[in-house]
C-alpha cells in the first residue's frame, strides 16, 4: 500500500536548512531530527501541477509525461504520482492490487473520469495528499538516492520539466528544491550585490577623500578581511546559509570604516614627513580603532550566546572574526602602504575638502550644539517616546514563505501547499511500544481522531490506518482487530513494503503518526500544543509512550527565542561595551555615555519596525546587535577625541570643536559608505535580507546622528555642570 508514501515522506522533507540549524539541546528539535533520521524522507522533492481540472485525459497524460521524465533522471530512486500510485481493492476473489490509473488505458470518458474522481475523494490517502480536494492540483513526488548530489538533481528536474512546455503551471517544493533554490539565490545575490556594494562605497570614499588612496585602502583592507574570513569558514567545515550569505557585505561595510578613521586622522596631522605623520596619527587613533573593533566584535559574538539557530551563531562568530581582521589590517597594512607614498597632494586636497565639509556641515552643527543643547536633548526625548509606542506594534514571524517576495515561485508553491494540501509544516507523533499490540494501535487511532478535531489538522496517516484498511478489505470491518494474531496476519501482507519503513521502526517498537499543520498563526500553534498535550498526558503509559514534535512546535520555540535572543544578545553586548570602553578610557561614565546614542538609535529603529509593519524574524533579529556593534564606533571616536582635546586645551568649547571638525568628518564619510553598503541588500531576492539592509542603514544614520548631536550635548551639559 505505497499510496501512503507520498505524503508520509513529503512532509518530512521540508525546510531542510532551518532543520539542520536547530539546536540539539532543544527537545522538540532533537526529536524532530531523530524522527527524520530514523524514518527517512529528508531527500524528497515535489513538483506541483496546477490547472483548472485534474480529471481530464490530457492532464493525466501530462502527469504521466512528468512522471516518466523525472523518473529517468540519474540520482532519483523512486517517484510517485497520480498515474502510478498503487490502489488496493477487495473483490469476490480477495484482494486486487493494481494502479489507481492505468497508464496504458487512461480514462477518456466522462464516466471513467468521474469514477476516478470519486475514488480519489473517497480515500484520505489520495484526497488532499496526492490530489487537492477541489481537483485543481496534483503532486509528483520523487525520492533522491542517499549519495545523490541534491543540487544537481534538483536543477536537472527543474530544467527537464520546464523544457516540456506543458500548458499547466508547475511549482517546485520539498527540501532538495528549497535548498537548491536558496543556494541559487545566495549565489546570485553575491554575484550581483558585492560589485554594487564595492562601487557605491568607492564612490562615497572618492567624494569623501578626493584621493586614490582614500578609495583603494579601505576597500583593500576589507577585501582581504573577507577572503581570510570566508576561507577560514570553509576550511572549518561550515557552509554559507541564508544568514551568513550577507557576511561579506557586512565585513565590507564595517571593515572599511577602520581604515577611513586611520586615513582621516593621518590627513589631519600637519607633519610634512609622511612617516612621522603616520606615527603621530597612529599614536592617537590606534586605541579608538581597536576599541571600536572590540565592541563591534562583541556585538556579533553576542549571537553565539543568545541565538537559537546554529546558522545565526556561525554568522556571529565569523563576522566578529572578520571585524578583527579588518581592524588589524587598518592599523598595520594601510599605514605601511601609506608610508611608501607622497603626502603633498593629499595636503592640497585636505584644504579643498575642509572649506566645503567644514563650513557647510560641521561648523554650523558645532554652533548649534552650544547654542541650543537643551532643545536638542528635548527633541531626542520626544522622538524616543514616540518610538517606544511603535515597539509595542512589532510582530514576530517564523513563517518561511514570508522570506520570499509575493510573486516568488517558492512562495506561490507554499501557498498552494497550504491552501490545497493542508499546509507544509509536518507534525510527528511518536509511539513507543509493541506496534502489533491492539492497545497501541487503537490508541494511535484515537489520537488521530482527536487530532482531526482541531481546525488546523486536515488528515493523518499511520500504520494503524493501513491495518484498518486491510481489515476492511477482508470483510472484517474497518477497525483494529482485538486479537494480536490477526494483526500479525495483516501485518504479513505489508511486510517488505517500502511504506513500512516510513511508519514503523525495524524492531517494530516505535511508530509514528504523520500529519500537517495548516495555520501559520503562532497563537494557533500554541493552542494546538496545549490541546494535544492534554491527550498525551491522559493516554501515555509505560507500554505506550507518546511524544509529539514537528515544525509548529519548533516554530513556537523559535518565536520565543526571537525575543530571548534579542534581549540576551543586546544585554550581553551593552554590558561588555560599557565595561570595555570604561576600562580603556579609564572612566565608567564614558562607557555609559558611549552607549546612550546607540541605545536611542535602537529604540527608534524598533519604533520604525513597529509603525512600518516589519516583522521580527531570523534575519531582522540580528539588526539591533549588529547596529550596536557598528554604531558604537561613532560614540567611541567622539568621546576619545573630546577627552584628548579637553586635556590638551582645558576648554570644552575648543575640545568639542576639534571633535566635531575632525571625528565628525570621518563619521559622515563612514556612515554614508556603511549605509550604502547595507542598502545594497535592498536588491536581494530574500525579503528579510532586504529589511535587514534597510534597517541597518537606518540605524547607522540614527547612531551617527546620536554621536554627533545627542552625545555632544550630554558631554557639554555634564562638563558645564562640573565647571
Amino acid at each position: 500500500m505505497v499510496y501512503a508514501l507520498p505524503t508520509a515522506r513529503m512532509i518530512m522533507g521540508m525546510l531542510l536548512e532551518i532543520i539542520s540549524s536547530l539546536p540539539d539541546d532543544d527537545p522538540d528539535a532533537a526529536l524532530f531530527k531523530k524522527i527524520g533520521e530514523q524514518f527517512g524522507g529528508n531527500n524528497m522533492g515535489i513538483v506541483i501541477l496546477e490547472t483548472d481540472n485534474i480529471y481530464k485525459t490530457e492532464v493525466l497524460e501530462h502527469v504521466q509525461i512528468l512522471t516518466d521524465t523525472i523518473g529517468e533522471i540519474e540520482g532519483i530512486s523512486a517517484i510517485t504520482s497520480l498515474t502510478n500510485i498503487i490502489d488496493i481493492k477487495g473483490d469476490d476473489f480477495g484482494i486486487e492490487v493494481g494502479k489507481l490509473v492505468d497508464e496504458y488505458d487512461m480514462p477518456d470518458t466522462p464516466e471513467e473520469l468521474d469514477k476516478l474522481r470519486n475514488r480519489v475523494l473517497s480515500k484520505d490517502m489520495y484526497n488532499g495528499s496526492i490530489v487537492s480536494e477541489d481537483g485543481t492540483a496534483t503532486l509528483i513526488i520523487f525520492t533522491l538516492d542517499d549519495d545523490a548530489d541534491i543540487q544537481t538533481v534538483a536543477r536537472t528536474v527543474k530544467a527537464k520539466t520546464g523544457q516540456l512546455n506543458l500548458p499547466e503551471n508547475l511549482y517546485y517544493v520539498g527540501s532538495p528544491m528549497l535548498v537548491t533554490y536558496i543556494s541559487d539565490l545566495m549565489q546570485a545575490d553575491l554575484i550581483r550585490l558585492i560589485p554594487i556594494a564595492f562601487l557605491l562605497i568607492a564612490v562615497v570614499l572618492f567624494f569623501g577623500f578626493r584621493s586614490t588612496r582614500g578609495v583603494i585602502l579601505p576597500l583593500l583592507t576589507a577585501t582581504i578581511a573577507i577572503v581570510w574570513t570566508v576561507g577560514i569558514m570553509v576550511i572549518s567545515g561550515f557552509e554559507m546559509s541564508m544568514i551568513s550569505n550577507n557576511m561579506p557585505i557586512i565585513i565590507l561595510a564595517v571593515g572599511s570604516a577602520y581604515t577611513i578613521h586611520v586615513l582621516n586622522k593621518i590627513n589631519q596631522v600637519k607633519e610634512q614627513d609622511p612617516k612621522k605623520a603616520i606615527i603621530q596619527a597612529l599614536t592617537y587613533i590606534i586605541i579608538p580603532v581597536i576599541l571600536a573593533a572590540l565592541t563591534t566584535a562583541i556585538g556579533f559574538l553576542s549571537f553565539v550566546f543568545g541565538a537559537y539557530l546554529e546558522m545565526i551563531m556561525v554568522f556571529g562568530l565569523f563576522t566578529a572574526l572578520g571585524t578583527l581582521f579588518a581592524c588589524l589590517l587598518s592599523i598595520f597594512l594601510a599605514p605601511a602602504l601609506l608610508s611608501t607614498g607622497s603626502k603633498t597632494k593629499e595636503n592640497n586636497n585636505q584644504k579643498a575638502r575642509k572649506s566645503y565639509l567644514s563650513t557647510r556641515v560641521l561648523a554650523p552643527l558645532n554652533n548649534l550644539l552650544f547654542k541650543h543643547p537643551k532643545y536638542i536633548l528635548t527633541a531626542w526625548g520626544i522622538l524616543i517616546l514616540i518610538s517606544i509606542g511603535g515597539i509595542f506594534l512589532i510582530k514576530r514571524s517564523v513563517d518561511i514563505k514570508e522570506y520570499f517576495k509575493k510573486d516568488n515561485p517558492t512562495r506561490l508553491a507554499e501557498d498552494i501547499m497550504q491552501s490545497k494540501f493542508g499546509g507544509s509544516k509536518p507534525i510527528f507523533v511518536l509511539f513507543k511500544g509493541d506496534m502489533q499490540s491492539p492497545e497501541v494501535l487503537k490508541t494511535m487511532i484515537s489520537m488521530e481522531k482527536y487530532m482531526k478535531e482541531s481546525p488546523d489538522i486536515k488528515s493523518t496517516q499511520s500504520v494503524a490506518d493501513l491495518i484498518m484498511d486491510l481489515n476492511g478489505v477482508l470483510g472484517e470491518g474497518r477497525k483494529i482487530p482485538d486479537e494480536q494474531n490477526k494483526i500479525e496476519q495483516l501485518w504479513f501482507l505489508l511486510d517488505g513494503n517500502e511504506i513500512m519503513s516510513r511508519f514503523v521502526s525495524d524492531d517494530m517498537d516505535q511508530g509514528i503518526i504523520l500529519s500537517k499543520f495548516i495555520s501559520p498563526d503562532n497563537k494557533s500553534k500554541i493552542e494546538f500544543a496545549r490541546y494535544i498535550n492534554e491527550f498525551i498526558d491522559k493516554n501515555s503509559t509505560e507500554d505506550c509512550q507518546i511524544e509529539i514534535t514537528g515544525m509548529p512546535f519548533v516554530d513556537v520555540t523559535m518565536d520565543r527565542s526571537l525575543i530571548n535572543s534579542q534581549l540576551g544578545s543586546l544585554s550581553i553586548a551593552i554590558i561588555f561595551v560599557i565595561i570595555i570602553v570604561g576600562l580603556i578610557l579609564r572612566s565608567f561614565a564614558s562607557g555609559v555615555y558611549a552607549t546612550i546614542p546607540i541605545i536611542a538609535a535602537i529604540i527608534i529603529l524598533f519604533g520604525v519596525m513597529g509603525f512600518a509593519g516589519i516583522s521580527l524574524n531570523i534575519a531582522t533579529v540580528l539588526v539591533a546587535s549588529v547596529a550596536l556593534g557598528i554604531g558604537i564606533d561613532y560614540s567611541i571616536h567622539v568621546i576619545s577625541l573630546f577627552n584628548h582635546s579637553k586635556r590638551t586645551h582645558g576648554n570644552i568649547k575648543q575640545a568639542m570643536e576639534d571633535t566635531i571638525m575632525i571625528s565628525g568628518k570621518a563619521i559622515v564619510i563612514n556612515v554614508i559608505s556603511v549605509s550604502a553598503g547595507f542598502l545594497v541588500l535592498l536588491f536581494s531576492e530574500m525579503v528579510p535580507l532586504q529589511y535587514f539592509g534597510l534597517l541597518i542603514a537606518l540605524s547607522m544614520v540614527g547612531s551617527s546622528q546620536g554621536a554627533l548631536t545627542l552625545l555632544p550635548v550630554i558631554l557639554i551639559l555634564v562638563n558645564r555642570k562640573k565647571n
